[in-house]
């Protein structure tokens, strides 16, 4: 292999080692919440900087396949889990 292949190939591959590293550090809480919106039920599980924003992010991805359209998904996503996980990483 030529000298610059071997250079470029290094720094891909130490560019998305360092990608991978930056992403995964700032998750530092997890939360699992079940929702309940119009009688159906869902659960999602979310990672974030902060447990707020985790379940915050769980709560959206669980509203998405139970609520249709935006204003259901407004609705659905302020609305009290029926259960709720959460733990830091």
């Amino acid at each position: 292999m030529r000298r610059s292949t071997v250079l470029t190939l290094i720094a891909v591959v130490v560019f998305t080692a360092f990608l991978l590293y930056s992403t995964l550090a700032s998750q530092r809480a997890q939360c699992a919440v079940t929702v309940e919106y119009e009688g159906r039920r869902n659960e999602a599980t979310a990672s974030a900087a902060t447990e707020r924003e985790a379940e915050q992010q769980a709560r959206t991805t669980a509203c998405g396949p139970i609520a249709a359209g935006m204003n259901a998904t407004i609705a659905c996503t302020n609305r009290t889990p029926v259960k709720r996980e959460c733990r830091t990483l």
